[in-house]
Protein backbone atom coordinates (compact mmCIF):
# COMPACT_ATOMS: atom_id res chain seq x y z
CA UNK A 1 0.00 0.00 0.00
CA UNK A 2 1.44 3.54 -1.04
CA UNK A 3 1.79 6.11 1.82
CA UNK A 4 -0.95 8.73 2.41
CA UNK A 5 0.31 12.01 0.06
CA UNK A 6 -1.10 15.78 0.62
CA UNK A 7 -0.09 19.16 2.23
CA UNK A 8 1.14 18.78 5.73
CA UNK A 9 1.42 14.80 5.32
CA UNK A 10 4.13 12.97 6.77
CA UNK A 11 4.63 9.59 4.57
CA UNK A 12 4.28 6.87 7.98
CA UNK A 13 7.61 5.85 9.62
CA UNK A 14 8.45 2.12 9.34
CA UNK A 15 7.72 0.12 13.20
CA UNK A 16 10.92 -1.21 13.89
CA UNK A 17 10.32 -5.43 14.40
CA UNK A 18 9.00 -6.61 17.27
CA UNK A 19 12.02 -8.06 19.64
CA UNK A 20 12.18 -11.94 20.13
CA UNK A 21 9.91 -12.75 23.00
CA UNK A 22 11.91 -14.95 25.59
CA UNK A 23 11.21 -16.47 28.12
CA UNK A 24 12.46 -16.83 32.10
CA UNK A 25 12.00 -19.25 34.47
CA UNK A 26 12.29 -18.71 38.16
CA UNK A 27 12.60 -21.93 40.69
CA UNK A 28 13.79 -24.67 39.76
CA UNK A 29 12.93 -27.04 42.08
CA UNK A 30 10.13 -30.29 41.49
CA UNK A 31 7.56 -27.98 39.55
CA UNK A 32 10.67 -25.90 37.43
CA UNK A 33 12.36 -29.50 36.50
CA UNK A 34 9.18 -30.71 35.69
CA UNK A 35 8.52 -27.52 33.45
CA UNK A 36 11.91 -28.00 31.39
CA UNK A 37 11.10 -31.53 30.82
CA UNK A 38 7.84 -30.88 29.63
CA UNK A 39 9.02 -27.89 27.50
CA UNK A 40 11.24 -29.80 25.87
CA UNK A 41 8.62 -32.12 24.87
CA UNK A 42 6.59 -29.50 23.63
CA UNK A 43 9.74 -28.74 21.56
CA UNK A 44 9.63 -32.28 20.27
CA UNK A 45 6.33 -32.25 19.23
CA UNK A 46 7.10 -28.96 17.03
CA UNK A 47 5.23 -26.32 19.55
CA UNK A 48 6.44 -23.20 19.08
CA UNK A 49 7.76 -22.04 22.34
CA UNK A 50 9.58 -18.50 23.11
CA UNK A 51 13.46 -19.40 23.73
CA UNK A 52 14.11 -19.72 27.59
CA UNK A 53 17.00 -16.77 27.66
CA UNK A 54 17.77 -17.60 31.48
CA UNK A 55 16.58 -19.56 34.44
CA UNK A 56 17.08 -18.92 38.32
CA UNK A 57 16.88 -19.93 41.78
CA UNK A 58 17.70 -18.42 45.27
CA UNK A 59 21.61 -19.57 44.56
CA UNK A 60 21.98 -18.42 41.17
CA UNK A 61 20.66 -17.06 37.79
CA UNK A 62 22.25 -18.29 34.41
CA UNK A 63 22.04 -17.71 30.78
CA UNK A 64 20.13 -21.36 29.53
CA UNK A 65 20.89 -21.56 25.99
CA UNK A 66 20.09 -24.84 23.90
CA UNK A 67 20.75 -27.04 26.96
CA UNK A 68 18.48 -26.14 29.18
CA UNK A 69 18.93 -29.59 31.56
CA UNK A 70 22.61 -28.73 31.37
CA UNK A 71 21.52 -25.23 33.30
CA UNK A 72 19.44 -26.91 35.72
CA UNK A 73 21.52 -28.85 36.58
CA UNK A 74 24.73 -26.00 37.67
CA UNK A 75 21.17 -24.10 38.99
CA UNK A 76 20.76 -27.00 41.79
CA UNK A 77 23.52 -27.64 42.36
CA UNK A 78 24.81 -24.15 43.28
CA UNK A 79 26.00 -23.75 46.61
CA UNK A 80 23.73 -21.69 49.23
CA UNK A 81 23.95 -18.09 50.05
CA UNK A 82 23.28 -16.47 52.91
CA UNK A 83 20.76 -14.11 51.87
CA UNK A 84 18.21 -14.48 48.81
CA UNK A 85 19.48 -14.36 45.44
CA UNK A 86 17.74 -11.26 43.79
CA UNK A 87 19.55 -10.47 40.41
CA UNK A 88 16.63 -11.61 38.78
CA UNK A 89 15.47 -8.78 39.43
CA UNK A 90 17.60 -6.62 37.74
CA UNK A 91 15.18 -4.02 34.92
CA UNK A 92 17.66 -5.35 32.39
CA UNK A 93 16.84 -8.72 32.50
CA UNK A 94 13.30 -8.42 31.18
CA UNK A 95 11.44 -6.20 28.61
CA UNK A 96 8.06 -5.51 27.41
CA UNK A 97 6.72 -8.92 25.71
CA UNK A 98 9.03 -11.46 27.50
CA UNK A 99 7.62 -14.04 29.63
CA UNK A 100 8.36 -14.78 33.23
CA UNK A 101 7.24 -18.30 34.60
CA UNK A 102 7.58 -18.30 38.27
CA UNK A 103 7.75 -21.74 39.43
CA UNK A 104 8.33 -20.56 43.15
CA UNK A 105 6.55 -20.16 46.39
CA UNK A 106 8.71 -17.42 47.36
CA UNK A 107 6.45 -13.90 48.59
CA UNK A 108 9.54 -12.18 47.96
CA UNK A 109 9.12 -13.15 44.14
CA UNK A 110 5.15 -12.50 44.57
CA UNK A 111 6.02 -9.03 45.37
CA UNK A 112 7.77 -8.32 41.82
CA UNK A 113 4.57 -9.93 40.07
CA UNK A 114 3.19 -5.83 39.91
CA UNK A 115 5.68 -4.27 39.01
CA UNK A 116 7.07 -6.83 35.67
CA UNK A 117 3.10 -6.68 34.54
CA UNK A 118 4.13 -2.82 34.59
CA UNK A 119 7.16 -3.08 32.89
CA UNK A 120 4.47 -4.57 30.07
CA UNK A 121 6.30 -8.15 31.29
CA UNK A 122 4.14 -11.49 31.47
CA UNK A 123 4.42 -13.30 34.26
CA UNK A 124 2.74 -16.67 34.34
CA UNK A 125 2.73 -18.78 37.66
CA UNK A 126 2.50 -21.29 40.13
CA UNK A 127 3.23 -19.35 43.28
CA UNK A 128 -0.26 -18.75 45.14
CA UNK A 129 0.86 -15.52 46.64
CA UNK A 130 0.10 -12.89 43.96
CA UNK A 131 -3.75 -13.24 44.34
CA UNK A 132 -3.83 -15.59 47.23
CA UNK A 133 -1.82 -13.49 49.62
CA UNK A 134 -1.90 -9.37 50.59
CA UNK A 135 -4.96 -7.96 49.11
CA UNK A 136 -2.75 -5.13 48.07
CA UNK A 137 -0.88 -6.91 46.22
CA UNK A 138 -3.53 -8.52 44.33
CA UNK A 139 -5.29 -5.46 43.82
CA UNK A 140 -1.96 -3.73 42.37
CA UNK A 141 -1.72 -7.20 39.83
CA UNK A 142 -5.03 -6.03 38.32
CA UNK A 143 -3.79 -2.03 38.06
CA UNK A 144 -0.75 -3.59 36.33
CA UNK A 145 -2.45 -5.58 33.77
CA UNK A 146 -5.24 -2.86 33.06
CA UNK A 147 -2.50 -0.23 32.37
CA UNK A 148 0.09 -2.16 30.08
CA UNK A 149 -1.97 -5.07 28.77
CA UNK A 150 0.70 -7.56 29.84
CA UNK A 151 -0.88 -11.28 30.75
CA UNK A 152 -1.24 -12.94 34.04
CA UNK A 153 -1.19 -16.62 33.66
CA UNK A 154 -2.04 -18.27 36.81
CA UNK A 155 -4.30 -21.22 36.34
CA UNK A 156 -1.28 -23.64 37.95
CA UNK A 157 -2.40 -21.69 41.34
CA UNK A 158 -5.97 -23.27 41.57
CA UNK A 159 -6.62 -27.01 40.48
CA UNK A 160 -3.48 -27.44 38.60
CA UNK A 161 -4.56 -26.13 35.48
CA UNK A 162 -8.24 -27.41 35.99
CA UNK A 163 -10.76 -25.22 34.09
CA UNK A 164 -11.87 -23.38 37.42
CA UNK A 165 -10.31 -20.27 37.52
CA UNK A 166 -11.55 -19.40 33.71
CA UNK A 167 -15.09 -20.92 34.15
CA UNK A 168 -15.27 -18.45 37.01
CA UNK A 169 -13.99 -15.45 35.28
CA UNK A 170 -16.10 -15.96 32.62
CA UNK A 171 -18.98 -16.64 34.16
CA UNK A 172 -18.35 -13.12 35.83
CA UNK A 173 -17.40 -11.82 32.70
CA UNK A 174 -20.69 -12.91 31.09
CA UNK A 175 -23.02 -11.02 34.10
CA UNK A 176 -23.14 -14.25 35.73
CA UNK A 177 -23.77 -13.42 39.95
CA UNK A 178 -21.24 -15.65 41.69
CA UNK A 179 -23.30 -17.21 44.89
CA UNK A 180 -20.72 -19.53 46.27
CA UNK A 181 -18.05 -21.49 45.98
CA UNK A 182 -16.95 -24.86 47.87
CA UNK A 183 -15.06 -27.61 46.85
CA UNK A 184 -11.63 -29.94 47.89
CA UNK A 185 -9.29 -27.60 46.71
CA UNK A 186 -6.20 -28.98 48.39
CA UNK A 187 -4.90 -31.88 46.42
CA UNK A 188 -2.90 -33.37 48.91
CA UNK A 189 -5.70 -33.07 51.56
CA UNK A 190 -7.78 -34.68 48.98
CA UNK A 191 -4.95 -37.64 48.39
CA UNK A 192 -4.64 -38.19 51.92
CA UNK A 193 -8.57 -38.22 52.74
CA UNK A 194 -9.58 -40.36 50.09
CA UNK A 195 -6.69 -43.19 51.34
CA UNK A 196 -6.81 -42.57 55.06
CA UNK A 197 -9.04 -45.43 56.67
CA UNK A 198 -7.43 -46.73 59.70
CA UNK A 199 -5.51 -49.53 58.51
CA UNK A 200 -2.60 -47.05 58.58
CA UNK A 201 -1.40 -44.37 60.65
CA UNK A 202 -2.45 -40.94 59.43
CA UNK A 203 1.01 -39.51 59.54
CA UNK A 204 2.25 -42.78 57.39
CA UNK A 205 -0.08 -41.23 54.33
CA UNK A 206 1.71 -37.48 54.57
CA UNK A 207 5.47 -38.97 54.66
CA UNK A 208 3.82 -40.94 51.39
CA UNK A 209 1.88 -38.01 50.04
CA UNK A 210 5.64 -35.99 50.91
CA UNK A 211 7.52 -38.60 48.99
CA UNK A 212 5.32 -38.44 46.32
CA UNK A 213 5.91 -34.51 45.62
CA UNK A 214 1.87 -34.58 46.17
CA UNK A 215 2.57 -31.92 49.92
CA UNK A 216 4.69 -28.66 49.58
CA UNK A 217 7.95 -29.38 51.03
CA UNK A 218 6.78 -28.93 54.23
CA UNK A 219 3.92 -30.72 54.47
CA UNK A 220 2.60 -28.72 57.59
CA UNK A 221 1.81 -25.79 55.02
CA UNK A 222 -0.94 -28.53 53.59
CA UNK A 223 -1.96 -29.51 56.69
CA UNK A 224 -2.44 -26.07 58.29
CA UNK A 225 -5.11 -25.10 55.42
CA UNK A 226 -2.97 -22.16 54.96
CA UNK A 227 -2.50 -23.95 51.04
CA UNK A 228 -6.67 -23.70 50.91
CA UNK A 229 -6.79 -19.89 52.46
CA UNK A 230 -4.29 -19.18 49.10
CA UNK A 231 -6.46 -20.73 46.96
CA UNK A 232 -10.23 -20.05 48.00
CA UNK A 233 -8.34 -16.12 48.34
CA UNK A 234 -7.93 -16.65 45.16
CA UNK A 235 -11.58 -17.61 43.28
CA UNK A 236 -13.01 -15.53 45.60
CA UNK A 237 -11.11 -12.36 44.57
CA UNK A 238 -11.71 -13.69 40.61
CA UNK A 239 -15.64 -13.79 41.72
CA UNK A 240 -15.23 -9.98 42.33
CA UNK A 241 -15.35 -10.31 46.70
CA UNK A 242 -11.86 -8.16 47.77
CA UNK A 243 -11.25 -10.67 50.26
CA UNK A 244 -8.49 -9.96 52.78
CA UNK A 245 -6.36 -12.76 54.34
CA UNK A 246 -7.89 -12.57 57.84
CA UNK A 247 -11.25 -12.88 56.56
CA UNK A 248 -11.15 -16.55 55.91
CA UNK A 249 -11.54 -18.74 58.68
CA UNK A 250 -9.12 -21.63 58.60
CA UNK A 251 -8.86 -24.91 60.66
CA UNK A 252 -5.12 -26.49 61.08
CA UNK A 253 -4.85 -30.37 61.53
CA UNK A 254 -1.04 -29.74 63.09
CA UNK A 255 -1.06 -29.30 66.76
CA UNK A 256 0.62 -26.55 67.90
CA UNK A 257 4.10 -28.60 69.45
CA UNK A 258 4.38 -29.83 65.70
CA UNK A 259 3.79 -26.22 64.51
CA UNK A 260 6.43 -24.83 66.28
CA UNK A 261 9.49 -27.26 65.32
CA UNK A 262 11.98 -26.32 62.21
CA UNK A 263 11.50 -27.43 58.89
CA UNK A 264 14.11 -30.57 59.64
CA UNK A 265 12.56 -32.00 62.72
CA UNK A 266 9.19 -32.25 60.93
CA UNK A 267 9.27 -36.00 59.79
CA UNK A 268 10.37 -37.40 62.54
CA UNK A 269 7.52 -35.41 64.48
CA UNK A 270 4.23 -36.57 62.80
CA UNK A 271 2.72 -38.95 64.39
CA UNK A 272 1.91 -35.83 66.80
CA UNK A 273 -1.05 -36.08 63.90
CA UNK A 274 -2.40 -39.01 64.65
CA UNK A 275 -4.36 -39.34 67.86
CA UNK A 276 -6.53 -36.79 66.73
CA UNK A 277 -7.34 -37.48 63.13
CA UNK A 278 -8.36 -41.19 64.32
CA UNK A 279 -10.59 -39.85 66.64
CA UNK A 280 -12.35 -37.67 63.76
CA UNK A 281 -12.12 -41.09 61.47
CA UNK A 282 -14.07 -42.49 64.32
CA UNK A 283 -16.94 -39.54 64.49
CA UNK A 284 -17.18 -39.94 60.65
CA UNK A 285 -17.71 -43.36 60.77
CA UNK A 286 -20.08 -43.21 63.32
CA UNK A 287 -22.29 -40.18 61.69
CA UNK A 288 -22.20 -42.82 58.46
CA UNK A 289 -20.09 -40.08 57.10
CA UNK A 290 -16.64 -39.29 55.62
CA UNK A 291 -13.73 -36.97 56.14
CA UNK A 292 -13.09 -33.80 53.43
CA UNK A 293 -11.12 -30.66 54.05
CA UNK A 294 -14.16 -28.33 52.42
CA UNK A 295 -13.07 -24.56 51.63
CA UNK A 296 -16.15 -22.47 51.16
CA UNK A 297 -16.59 -18.59 50.41
CA UNK A 298 -20.31 -17.11 49.79
CA UNK A 299 -21.68 -13.39 50.82
CA UNK A 300 -20.97 -14.43 54.45
CA UNK A 301 -17.09 -15.14 54.20
CA UNK A 302 -14.96 -17.52 53.42
CA UNK A 303 -13.97 -20.82 55.90
CA UNK A 304 -12.05 -23.96 55.19
CA UNK A 305 -12.30 -26.74 57.88
CA UNK A 306 -11.91 -30.62 58.22
CA UNK A 307 -15.59 -32.10 57.61
CA UNK A 308 -17.59 -35.18 57.73
CA UNK A 309 -20.27 -35.44 54.58
CA UNK A 310 -22.69 -37.69 53.61
CA UNK A 311 -20.95 -40.46 51.33
CA UNK A 312 -23.19 -39.56 48.78
CA UNK A 313 -22.47 -35.74 48.78
CA UNK A 314 -20.59 -34.17 45.74
CA UNK A 315 -17.55 -33.47 47.24
CA UNK A 316 -17.01 -36.62 48.58
CA UNK A 317 -16.73 -38.35 45.41
CA UNK A 318 -13.43 -38.25 43.63
CA UNK A 319 -10.10 -40.09 44.02
CA UNK A 320 -6.32 -40.08 44.03
CA UNK A 321 -5.74 -35.95 44.35
CA UNK A 322 -9.17 -35.14 42.70
CA UNK A 323 -10.34 -31.61 42.89
CA UNK A 324 -13.79 -31.21 43.27
CA UNK A 325 -15.23 -27.71 43.39
CA UNK A 326 -19.18 -26.73 43.10
CA UNK A 327 -19.91 -22.80 41.72
CA UNK A 328 -23.68 -21.93 42.70
CA UNK A 329 -24.77 -19.19 40.84
CA UNK A 330 -27.46 -17.22 38.90
CA UNK A 331 -26.94 -19.68 36.17
CA UNK A 332 -26.18 -22.82 38.35
CA UNK A 333 -28.56 -22.14 41.20
CA UNK A 334 -30.62 -25.47 41.32
CA UNK A 335 -27.77 -27.13 40.11
CA UNK A 336 -24.14 -26.24 40.79
CA UNK A 337 -21.31 -26.30 38.10
CA UNK A 338 -19.23 -29.06 39.24
CA UNK A 339 -15.43 -29.08 37.69
CA UNK A 340 -13.36 -32.36 38.72
CA UNK A 341 -9.63 -33.21 38.11
CA UNK A 342 -6.22 -34.22 39.02
CA UNK A 343 -5.44 -31.10 41.72
CA UNK A 344 -1.88 -31.75 42.63
CA UNK A 345 1.80 -33.11 41.15
CA UNK A 346 4.92 -31.02 39.61
CA UNK A 347 3.85 -32.02 35.94
CA UNK A 348 0.44 -31.40 36.34
CA UNK A 349 1.37 -28.02 37.17
CA UNK A 350 4.31 -27.67 35.01
CA UNK A 351 1.77 -28.77 31.94
CA UNK A 352 -0.54 -25.54 32.98
CA UNK A 353 2.06 -23.47 33.45
CA UNK A 354 2.63 -24.31 29.58
CA UNK A 355 -0.38 -24.12 28.55
CA UNK A 356 -0.35 -20.16 29.86
CA UNK A 357 2.24 -19.31 28.31
CA UNK A 358 1.26 -20.81 25.02
CA UNK A 359 -1.88 -18.71 25.10
CA UNK A 360 0.61 -16.06 25.73
CA UNK A 361 3.07 -17.00 22.66
CA UNK A 362 -0.13 -17.29 20.35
Amino acid sequence: MSALAGPGLQPPRPRAAPATRRLALLGTGAVGSAFVARYRLLQQRGLALPPVAWLANSRAVLKAGRDLEAALAVANAAPPRAAELQGWAEAEALRPGDVLVDATASELVANWHPEWLARGVNVVTANKLGHGGLLARSQAICEAQARTGASYGDSATVGAGLPLLRSLRGLVAGGDHIHAVEGVLSGSLAWLFNRYDGSRPFSALVAEAASAGYTEPDPRVDLSGEDVRRKLLILARAAGLALEVRQVQVESLVPPALAQLPADAVAAALPQLDAALAARLQQARAQGGVLRFVGRFDADGAQASLQVLPAAHPLAAGAGTDNRVAIRSDRYREQPLLIQGPGAGAEITAAALLDDVLRIAA
